[in-house]
């Protein structure tokens, strides 16, 4: 008996005996496996091969995300040297250094 047949007769088992608590749990929990079968399915996620889709997919993320951290603290790094280049610049005028140059 599938889940959905399950479910069916649980559902027809309350309608006819009246609703005691257990009976109601029971139609809870096979509709949300129900609900959850469908899903799975519906992502692509319901075979064999979906634990090991999940892994990669963890993987990727984890990959995407230390990518991004790195290119967040690369950046900041640039930033960082072009204010303190523009600042030994300044200072650099402001003292008349610039006329070494010449």
């Amino acid at each position: 008996m599938n889940r959905q047949d399950m479910l069916v007769g649980l559902i027809a088992q309350a309608a006819g005996e009246g609703s005691d608590l257990v009976t109601l749990r029971a139609i809870v929990e096979e509709a949300s496996e129900l609900g959850a079968q469908r899903m799975l399915a519906m992502i692509g996620l319901d075979d064999e091969t979906a634990p090991r889709d999940l892994t990669e997919l963890r993987e990727l993320l984890r990959a995407w995300r230390d990518a991004n951290a790195s290119a967040r603290h690369a950046a900041l790094g640039w930033i960082v040297r072009g204010v303190l280049a523009l600042l030994l610049l300044g200072m650099a005028v402001r003292l008349g250094a610039t006329e070494l140059l010449r």
